[in-house]
């Protein structure tokens, strides 16, 4: 399976945070499955940071790195395929993470109700939150 990372499940898999659930974690963990994090997620992280909302211990390049995650790049293809999307959702991130989902095949893994009542997009199921 190849996923995509929202990213709430990035920073919670680098925090080893109990909000991901056993599902997120295994199929994370499972070496069968090819992990990816959007370039949106980075940006997303970056302005966070920059507005003092979010503290991240290292650079999300060497995370990325760290924990052999793949980068998926902002392609015209995955903006333009923003505009096909019903309007259920107004973040701009979140939008473009399942616009690439679709276009690249990947299954988005997110805990966000919103996102997740898109349809055409293939997503993991979830579990409980780890205990």
């Amino acid at each position: 399976m190849r996923l995509l990372l929202d990213t709430h499940v990035f920073l919670w898999w680098c925090a080893d945070d109990a909000q991901l659930g056993e599902a997120e974690r295994a199929a994370i963990r499972d070496g069968s499955n090819d992990v990816f994090l959007s370039a949106a997620s980075v940006w997303e992280m970056a302005i966070k940071q920059g507005l003092g909302r979010l503290e991240f211990p290292e650079p999300a390049s060497a995370a990325v790195g760290r924990l052999g995650i793949q980068a998926v790049p902002v392609g015209f293809e995955h903006a333009e395929a923003m505009l096909r999307l019903p309007p259920l959702h107004r973040d701009p991130f979140d939008r473009l993470l399942l616009a690439q989902a679709m276009i690249e095949g990947l299954t988005l893994v997110t805990r966000d109700p919103i996102v997740r009542s898109y349809p055409g997009v293939a997503f993991l199921p979830i579990s409980a939150p780890h205990p």
